[in-house]
């Protein structure tokens, strides 16, 4: 095991540096993986532009019923058209989600306490290779507490799941949980996300914070960046313009699309700060001319 003493404190990350190992494959870090792999992924990132629009829905396996989510069979297909990637759970995607539809599915797999347990850190894989396999996801989602005290579990799922993907060619995701204890700083993050990513992950799923074009350059795989709380949509325009600036792969936005009064509007904002170079002003300009 290394010795921590006498460790130098990182500082030269190239920010702005091209990513040196890119191949001729639009994500970053996959130039060495199989084509499996590579398809699933372009499933993900549109093979254009490099970046993603996720539409997170699968708050219900520790949340229940969720505010803007009350009938997943009536929302879901409104904004199907505007989203790249559905991430949800597998009840979820076998119960509401038209399967005549061309999004990539980001399945969560992980899955621990409900709200009612104050300790949302202890989780398991729920969810097998071959369920994945049949559901036909283009990625698994699995939570990662670093830093928590289920760190050891969730390191131990996450290898699980990114053992069974390298088998069967399926990508994994693995998503930087922040606790009520946990800092969310740019050295925790650079910490987590690194970590996650040493752990062969094929995509990496954070929050922003300061510095976080040096966490982009520091992690060797893409980072799509939750949306978090509900924004005003002028906010979370906003956030997705300056991470989509600092070099994120993509977004994941959940509450700030369906709990948006008009998400389907939403959806379609955020889509053109990703995919079409629009400024968080420009964007949010096109969402009011939309609703007015």
């Amino acid at each position: 095991m290394a010795d921590k003493d006498g460790l130098k404190v990182a500082k030269d990350y190239h920010v702005g540096t091209p990513f040196a190992n890119q191949g001729d494959f639009q994500v970053k870090g996959a130039n060495g993986l199989s084509w499996g792999m590579k398809r699933r992924l372009s499933n993900i990132f549109d093979p254009k532009t490099g970046k993603t629009v996720m539409f997170a829905f699968d708050h219900g396996y520790f949340m229940g019923s969720t505010a803007g989510l009350e009938r997943l069979d009536l929302i879901i297909p409104t904004l199907m058209p505007y989203v790249d990637v559905l991430m949800c759970t597998r009840g979820a995607l076998r119960t509401c989600v038209p399967a005549a539809n061309k999004c990539g599915v980001a399945l969560r797999v992980s899955s621990g306490s409900s709200m009612l347990n104050d300790d949302l850190s202890h989780e398991v894989v729920a969810v097998d290779i071959e369920d994945a396999i049949r559901l036909d996801a283009d990625c698994m989602a699995v939570q990662t507490f670093i830093g928590a005290d289920g760190q050891l579990e969730s390191i131990d799922n996450l290898s699980q799941v990114i053992n069974a993907g390298m088998t069967y060619g399926i990508p994994t995701l693995g998503v930087v949980a922040v606790g009520k204890d946990m800092e969310r700083t740019d050295r925790y993050f650079k910490l987590a996300t690194r970590i996650v990513a040493e752990m062969g992950v094929q995509i990496v799923k954070t929050y922003n914070c300061e510095h976080f074009d040096e966490i982009v350059a520091a992690c060797p795989v893409p980072i799509v960046v939750a949306g978090g709380k509900k924004l005003p949509e002028a906010e979370a325009l906003t956030l997705a313009y300056d991470v989509i600036q600092n070099g994120a792969a993509g977004v994941d936005m959940g509450r700030n699309i369906f709990q948006s009064t008009h998400p389907a509007e939403m959806a379609q904002a955020v889509r053109k700060v990703v995919h079409e170079g629009y400024t968080d002003k420009e964007a949010f300009e096109y969402f009011q001319d939309m609703i007015h």
